[in-house]
């Protein structure tokens, strides 16, 4: 259930709305992260249908005369899934995938078979098919409709169960156990990170795919599997880091993205107790993104979610070597300019008015400015320390160039 190997790449259709919520820039935007999460399971999207509706079909979620649009399509081009950026119900996902005859994912479950490919370890593996089943127990109905027949036979006459009920029954056993297996592991590793001592711990957080996993190789010398794909890291990884002579922990955590499956936020709350006991959050952020404030704040909230919002935050800007403003013409009708026209000095600026100084800007991959970043990080990792162990002040200086003198 948990592995899906593709050997080319499958035809795929987008579909989404525009509602009074969700403007037509918003939704092309979000259609734009879906296709880079098609590509990043395998897929390729061979179209795209926006639909606009006040308020999504309960039946089928768009209007029947764009699901006929999209069935011809479909058929031309023998597309073999259609990816809706929205979660849909079960009644909804049934009725579709009736009329296009082809499967239909919505976003929950194409992010769910991410996470299925990208499990390495057990703790993964099993996190990850925990929140699929969970996924899955309402759609069963959907998946085996044969199984609605009432089971006949020597000693099954009576009320007996019918067979979707069985197997509704065997989703759940299997939920329970796999919530019993996560909880047994999540003692060893509880038991694991309190063997680690009284080192400072930090942890690298932000949206999937900003070079956290690059900026961990850099700075700890490891090699963290790192790519140019979604959710590249799903286990914690957790590395010991020397800057000057002070030591502390540094661990590279799973990314975040909009609209995350309550299934995955809920099975991955034991991975991220790595984000709960760090004493410092490394909150790095993908400035090329054209968007970049909005996945700020989507990281804000589920760090919320987790009780982690109050910690202490040191703002990372990546890929300062990316970032290019939008130039402002002559002969251009805006009348004021928006945060797209910014420079990085004036982001740099901005930032360190808003964050009290707390930002600094980086290029991972090109390592440029990480003698900023490292010095940055050694002062909040000192002042740390210093407040856990105010005895051992004189061993680490002020200021990490004292060691290079």
């Amino acid at each position: 259930m948990l592995e899906r190997k593709t050997t080319e790449y499958e035809k795929a259709v987008l579909i989404g709305i525009i509602t009074r919520e969700q403007p037509e820039e918003k939704v092309n935007e979000y259609l734009d992260e879906l296709e880079f999460l098609t590509y990043t399971a395998g897929g390729e999207v061979v179209g795209r249908f926006v639909q606009r509706i006040d308020v999504p079909n309960p039946k089928t979620f768009i209007g029947s005369g764009k699901l006929e649009e999209v069935q011809a399509f479909v058929k031309k081009e023998e597309v073999g899934s259609v990816i809706f950026d929205d979660e849909l119900s079960p009644v909804q996902q049934r009725n579709i995938e009736k009329q296009l005859r082809c499967k239909i994912i919505d976003r929950t479950g194409l992010i769910l078979d991410i996470f299925a490919q990208r499990a390495t370890t057990s703790y993964a593996r099993t996190q990850v098919e925990l929140a699929q089943y969970e996924y899955l127990l309402p759609r069963l109905t959907g998946l085996w409709t044969h199984l609605e027949r009432q089971r006949g036979g020597i000693g099954m006459r009576g009320p007996g169960e019918t067979e979707i009920e069985t197997d509704r029954r065997i989703v759940r056993d299997r939920i329970s156990l796999l919530k019993k297996k996560l909880a047994k592991i999540d003692k060893q590793m509880e038991t694991q990170r309190g063997n680690r001592g009284s080192l400072v711990r930090v942890a690298l957080v932000g949206y999937t795919n900003v070079g956290k996993s690059t900026l961990m190789n850099v700075v700890s010398k490891s090699e963290v599997f790192a790519e140019n794909k979604l959710f590249a890291t799903l286990d914690t990884t957790v590395r010991k880091v020397v800057l000057g002579n002070l030591p502390f922990l540094l661990s590279d955590t799973v990314g975040f993205i909009r609209k995350l499956p309550t299934q995955l936020v809920e099975s991955f709350k034991s991975t991220l107790d790595e984000v709960r006991e760090a004493d410092l959050l490394l909150h790095v952020v993908d400035i090329s993104h054209p968007n970049f404030e909005e996945h700020i704040d989507s990281v804000n909230q589920i760090l919320a979610e987790i009780d982690c919002a109050e910690k202490e935050t040191l703002m990372v800007f990546n890929k300062i070597d990316l970032y290019e403003a939008e130039p402002l013409e002559e002969d251009d009708l805006i009348t004021e300019r928006t945060s797209r026209h910014y420079s990085i000095d004036e982001w740099r600026a901005t930032w360190m008015q808003r964050m009290s100084g707390d930002a600094i800007f980086i290029s991972a991959l090109n390592k440029e400015n990480l003698d900023e970043f490292r010095k940055r990080v050694y002062q909040r990792v000192r002042d740390i320390h210093v407040t856990r162990f105010p005895y051992n002040n004189f061993l680490y200086p002020e200021n990490l160039d004292a060691y290079s003198q």
